[in-house]
């Protein structure tokens, strides 16, 4: 049930609040993407738990605030994510509401523009994948549903920017551009709609009728669906049998790839950024008092250095991810998988939110607010934390680099992340009897789409940036306090058991020594509970060596390949960094539970090195392990 609110935030002077609103896996995000181009960016909304993707946009003059809502279903649904959008609309004034609908399920969507309709908004209704519906025998006359909506009704396909220019042509048109009035028949805008729930309720009986009325008179249903495409290609990848061993094969190979290409583009870049070093920043700084330039040399830009070269990695990643994503592939996986992550206490969405957990922890537990079931959500807060994320992802890429063949490298790479697969799955058995859970899974499954190659590499590289503008605050920190770690107290050995570093790993010892965490990778870990992207910053600040390539050389003679993959397997399963604890916090709401998950992501993590290292060694002893 909605609670009433009053207007607690309104757009500056002159700057209309447009806010985007849709149902999951309609293009929404596409169409604000490509509307916006890279200005996007994620702000706290006054009144919201949640932080939404807000850009400014220029509509002829007319500045506005474009706001992306969270996808939903229905305006009277129950989900968080439905929540949100009432809470949204209850406290903020809205000059303009874009909705987007999937044009080839427009007999299953066209409902929420109806209740749009039915608060009395402003609104804009767009169906995206025109050319999808099109394929399909979808026929829709546009203008006819619009006289009928009292709205303007467009096809747009905003994957190929077809109709992007008209849409926002309307847009201005609504706004009644830079000060003109707004277009003839468009109410004025409310200044919120603090009974929302009332207004929805009292037109709830007529929404079936008008359904039936509007689809009959502006829209024509082929009898029978024409994408022959997707339903072949689900016969192979959904068949009970090969499906799972396809989708695990595919994965290897996609990590396999990025490793072969990712791996020399690193290395390139980080003999670039070490030269330019060597040969520029050296002599410039060459006048400065020793503290300050090693300061400023072997800590900060050592530390920068050593993480901005893997972000070609990172690029090639999120591209591939996007790829799986966006082809209706992570779709089919949850599919797959669904009925496996029933006897763990899970559904196919957790196994999904683990996927996306590959790029970062905190937007994947972010996303279990579609869950209504408080068990459900907890339990996969529980394990999403041991998806290997991104900065993990970096300091794996580098001991594979620096301890194994490059024909094994994307192999010990694959076999991390069906470790972190394992980790969950050990997790959620353990556990599932504390968090019940009986809510059913609801999936469509899109029709097989592939992205362009415009979008894929739009999407990758927003991606990187955010990486980037999210751990850079961290990595500076980390980088810089291992270096004074190092280097204090004044007049001893950097790095020496006599510095703050070597006394701390000394300190730590008797904890991380049995799993074979020598003092300096502890100095690394313990920094690396702040953000995961601090490790490969710290070693390079710890080892002396900014380019990756020679600091792989520096590790390698200091640990051997059995403390080398103990280190990768802690990393992988001890506590998330502070901003996934922090998330956690927030969408639990409870504070045993945070403690909880970090202790046992902790003891876990100790666990299963303990038995790798002192395994491995006992085999070593034995002379079967070289």
């Amino acid at each position: 049930m909605s609670h009433c609110q009053s207007p607690i935030w309104s757009a500056p002077a002159g700057q209309a609040t447009v806010a985007v609103l849709g149902m999951p896996n309609t293009g929404k995000s596409t169409f604000f993407s490509q509307l916006t181009g890279s200005h996007a960016h994620i702000g706290n909304w006054p009144g919201l738990t949640v932080d939404l993707l807000q850009a400014d946009l220029d509509l002829e003059g007319r500045p506005a605030q474009l706001v992306d809502l969270p996808g939903i279903y229905d305006l009277r649904g129950h989900s968080e994510d439905e929540a949100v959008v009432r809470r949204f609309l209850e406290s903020t004034p809205i000059d303009l509401v874009v909705v987007i609908l999937n044009a080839s399920q427009i007999d299953r969507q066209l409902r929420l523009a109806l209740q749009v309709r039915q608060l009395g908004l402003p609104a804009l209704l767009l169906l995206n994948m025109a050319d999808e519906a099109r394929r399909f025998g979808v026929v829709i006359d546009a203008e006819h549903l619009g006289a009928e909506l009292g709205l303007p009704v467009l096809l747009v396909s905003a994957k190929y920017r077809r109709g992007l220019a008209q849409a926002r042509q309307a847009m201005v048109r609504q706004l009644g551009g830079a000060s003109g009035p707004a277009a003839p028949g468009v109410a004025a805008p409310p200044a919120a709609i603090p009974l929302l729930e009332p207004l929805l309720e009292a037109g709830e009986p007529e929404l079936p009728g008008r359904m039936a009325a509007l689809l009959a008179a502006a829209v024509s249903l082929p009898p029978q669906w024409r994408d022959r495409l997707t339903r072949r290609l689900d016969g192979l990848l959904l068949h009970p049998w090969l499906g799972l061993p396809l989708f695990f094969l595919a994965m290897a190979l996609m990590f396999q790839v990025i490793y072969a290409i990712g791996v020399p583009l690193q290395e390139a870049l980080g003999a670039l950024l070490d030269a330019f070093g060597k040969g520029v920043l050296t002599p410039l700084l060459s006048g400065l008092p020793p503290f300050l330039k090693g300061f400023l040399l072997d800590g900060l830009y050592q530390g920068l250095g050593t993480v901005t070269a893997f972000l070609p990695v990172i690029f090639l990643f999120f591209l591939a991810m996007g790829v799986v994503e966006d082809s209706g592939y992570l779709s089919r996986a949850a599919y797959l998988m669904d009925a496996f992550m029933e006897r763990l206490g899970l559904d196919g969405r957790s196994f999904v939110l683990a996927l996306m957990g590959f790029g970062c922890n905190v937007p994947a537990i972010l996303g279990t607010r579609v869950m209504r079931s408080s068990g459900l959500r907890l339990l996969s807060m529980l394990i999403i934390p041991f998806s290997l994320c991104s900065a993990r992802l970096n300091v794996f890429l580098f001991m594979a680099a620096a301890f194994f063949p490059a024909r094994q490298g994307g192999l010990v790479i694959f076999g991390l992340y069906l470790m972190s697969f394992a980790a969950a799955i050990v997790t959620a058995l353990l556990f599932k009897g504390r968090f019940n859970s009986s809510e059913p899974l609801v999936l469509e499954l899109p029709p097989y789409r592939f992205p362009t190659l415009r979008q894929m590499l739009n999407r990758a590289w927003a991606e990187v940036r955010h990486f980037w503008f999210w751990a850079r605050r961290f990595i500076v920190f980390g980088v810089v306090a291992v270096w004074l770690l190092n280097n204090l107290p004044l007049g001893v050995a950097p790095a020496s058991d006599a510095s703050l570093s070597g006394q701390l790993g000394e300190l730590l010892q008797p904890l991380l020594g049995p799993i074979g965490i020598n003092p300096k990778l502890t100095v690394a870990l313990v920094f690396g509970f702040i953000a995961k992207e601090i490790v490969l910053g710290g070693l390079a600040v710890i080892y002396g060596q900014a380019d990756p390539a020679a600091l792989g050389r520096a590790v390698a003679a200091d640990v051997s390949w059995t403390q080398a993959v103990s280190f990768m397997l802690f990393t992988l399963l001890y506590t998330p960094c502070l901003s996934t604890v922090a998330v956690i916090r927030s969408e639990s709401k409870r504070l045993g539970f945070t403690v909880f998950s970090v202790v046992w992501s902790f003891l876990l993590a100790w666990l299963v090195s303990f038995g790798f290292f002192q395994g491995a060694s006992l085999l070593q002893q034995l002379g079967v392990l070289g």
